[in-house]
């Protein structure tokens, strides 16, 4: 059932005989944080730029969930994205991605937070208040593929506490930033997860909404996002990217700059700076120490089968360890 699934979203995406884009055309991919219309507004002016700028033609590319961007790179039909961490790991390690830029927040800060957030009215003061775990309460989670959404809820609370939020809350519903966001406002979930950088932007999309949300916790800083590119991108395409993309904003021309500008803005951005996959350090470090939790948890696993799983894991996350070191080195 799940193979026919599969195969029926991939042929859905038009995915599985998906030709090789020519040279002067590729798609750039957006994960679905909130509405495929509010990201056209944010993005579709940048693209128009990037086009006039390199000479390419470039469209967008929208799915309905962070998996569908992973499975258009893996399968040719995106040679771009802008993904969160989380996902742009999984475009790394399946669908022949590598990361090549990350964003710089207008926020001035390296990354931004994830939230758990409810309703300004809400009785729940601090986290401590909706993991009673009575299953009285609705409780909104992102994305499976979303960093601030899905893993760093699930890492620094429920794995950390030994919960399964479905053995916790009445129901947990999967959504975007934005859909998470507008529940709470409206009050159609108890509690949900969020990030900080969605919440500046409903500030100004939805004051309205914006205005009936709380935070009650807050995570450390996650890594700004990065663009990545298919590794088999030709060199000559790489190049024009990466001269528009890093260029952008800088051009001297003060109007132009200006225009470049207010574009960034727009989507919460100043530009862009180079990165690598060594972005992906402490989000694998996040996923193992997960995992970690998991195993240490699970009553069902013999004695030396748990404590090899448990030893195999400490030994990933060590290594992992060292490798942050030798980056801040």
């Amino acid at each position: 059932m799940l193979r026919k699934i599969m195969t029926g979203a991939v042929i859905a995406l038009g995915l599985a005989s998906a030709p090789a884009k020519a040279a002067d055309e590729l798609n750039f991919g957006f994960i679905s944080t909130e509405s495929s219309s509010n990201l056209k507004v944010m993005f579709e002016p940048w693209l128009a730029e990037m086009s006039k700028a390199t000479g390419l033609k470039v469209n967008a590319f929208f799915a309905t969930d962070y998996a569908g961007i992973i499975e258009g790179m893996r399968f040719g039909k995106v040679q771009v994205a802008w993904y969160g961490n989380k996902s742009a790991m999984e475009a790394v390690d399946r669908a022949g991605g590598e990361i090549f830029a990350q964003t710089i927040p207008d926020s001035g800060l390296p990354g931004y937070y994830a939230h758990i957030i409810v309703h300004k009215d809400s009785p729940f003061q601090k986290l401590d208040d909706i993991l009673k775990c009575d299953k009285t309460l609705d409780f909104g989670i992102g994305d499976p593929n979303s960093t601030s959404g899905f893993l760093v809820p699930t890492t620094f609370i429920f794995a950390a506490r030994d919960i399964d939020p479905k053995a916790c809350f009445k129901t947990v519903r999967n959504a975007n930033h934005e859909a998470n966001s507008l529940a709470v406002a409206n009050k159609l979930v108890s509690a949900a997860a969020n990030n900080s950088e969605n919440l500046d932007r409903l500030k100004i999309t939805k004051p309205d909404d914006y205005a009936k949300i709380r935070v009650i916790w807050t995570s450390p800083l996650i890594p700004s996002d990065p663009l990545v590119w298919r590794k088999d991108l030709d060199d000559a395409t790489k190049q024009k990217l990466s001269a528009f993309i890093f260029g952008y904003g800088k051009s001297g021309n003060a109007e132009e700059d200006a225009k470049a500008n207010a574009i960034l803005k727009g989507m919460t951005w100043t530009g862009f700076k180079p990165s690598d996959n060594n972005q992906l350090l402490p989000i694998r470090q996040m996923e193992l120490t997960k995992e970690l939790a998991k195993v240490q948890a699970d009553d069902k696993l013999g004695a030396d089968e748990k404590k090899a799983k448990i030893e195999e894991l400490k030994t990933k996350i060590a290594n992992i360890e060292k490798q942050l070191g030798a980056t801040k080195s």
